[in-house]
């Protein structure tokens, strides 16, 4: 329990920024799975679409510092792997 009406606002806002992160998260993941899914059921340009969309809200996730930078583009290059050897194949 705060015991300073400074730190009383503080846990708002840190409930506030945990909902937003939380959110921005669960469409991170729900993306990557609907891309993944694609790439193994072989739609290359449907998961083309997916992952340019995922580039971006992974990017911005990044520069908002709720994700790690590392962690954003580790997932961009894995993916970029994927959805090439799907092309090739």
């Amino acid at each position: 329990m705060p015991n300073t009406s400074s730190a009383t606002k503080a846990l708002r806002q840190n409930k506030k920024r945990k909902q937003r992160n939380k959110k921005i998260k669960k469409e991170l993941k729900t993306l990557a799975k609907n891309a993944k899914s694609l790439i193994t059921g072989k739609k290359t340009e449907e998961a083309k679409e997916t992952f340019r969309k995922l580039q971006i809200k992974l990017d911005k996730a990044a520069s908002k510092k709720i994700i790690k930078k590392g962690t954003g583009k580790r997932q961009k290059s894995r993916l970029a792997k994927k959805i090439i050897s799907i092309g090739k194949a």
